[in-house]
């Protein structure tokens, strides 16, 4: 068999031979775009059971069927960080989940604040975003993207034993000062316009939330999370 070069998500059980089914897509993808024929190899992974090698044991152009060899790594499971950002424009936010699932996030929620301004947020979208980073960038295990809820009824229901990195913008030019605790966490990124004072009001005054300034200029909304997650990673992750 040769190399594997290609990874791709399945949502499929993956073990020693077991047989995997592609869909019309996948299937115009590795035989139409890639190229790929009987014999070729084939990385695959499901968020379950870690990475496997597969081989081609069918190939056309509305499906196909692979054939799982060896396993090629275990699940990798992220550390227990959210990524909770406001939504901006269409490839910004594209981008935010793109890193988010190549930096690690274990779940990734789009929030509606006061001065959010983005249209629909379409999750399946987002998601085929997380899933294409997750091929791309080696990982075993994709988050999920939640539907887009609002800052304040998330905060309603928000289990106070995962205390929230609130990067304020307010705070600029203010030292960095990370929490070292380790446990559950989340990092809230605003929108473009900011927070408002009444949600900065509450998010100050809850126990689990740590407001935080990151660095000495305010920082696009996309720029703040790759800079969050970046700071967050180092001091309490798996980097």
């Amino acid at each position: 068999m040769s190399d594997a070069k290609i990874r791709l998500y399945v949502d499929a059980p993956l073990g020693q031979g077991q047989t995997v089914p592609l869909n019309r897509d996948q299937a115009h993808y590795l035989f139409g775009v890639m190229r790929q024929a009987v014999g070729g190899a084939v990385l695959l992974f499901n968020g379950r059971d870690g990475e496997w090698r597969a081989e081609i044991a069918q190939a056309g152009k509305r499906g196909g069927e692979l054939t799982c060899v060896v396993q090629t790594a275990p699940l990798r499971m992220p550390p227990d960080l959210w990524l909770l950002f406001a939504p901006i424009k269409k490839a910004r936010t594209d981008f935010i989940v793109e890193k988010a699932a190549e930096m690690g996030a274990a779940r990734i929620v789009p929030v509606m604040t006061e001065f959010t301004n983005a249209g629909r947020i379409q999750r399946d979208r987002l998601q085929a975003h997380a899933v294409e980073a997750a091929e791309q960038c080696g990982g075993t295990y994709v988050p999920e993207v939640t539907e887009a809820e609002k800052l304040g009824r998330l905060l309603d229901g928000w289990d106070a034993s995962r205390r929230i990195l609130f990067c304020d913008e307010a705070l600029v030019g203010d030292p960095l000062e990370l929490p070292q605790e380790p446990g559950p966490w989340a990092i809230l990124i605003g929108p473009e316009g900011g927070f408002s004072d009444s949600e900065r009001k509450r998010l100050r005054g809850a126990e689990f939330a740590h407001p935080v300034a990151l660095g000495p200029r305010i920082l696009r909304a996309d720029t703040a999370a790759v800079a969050a997650m970046t700071l967050w990673q180092r001091a309490l992750g798996d980097w």
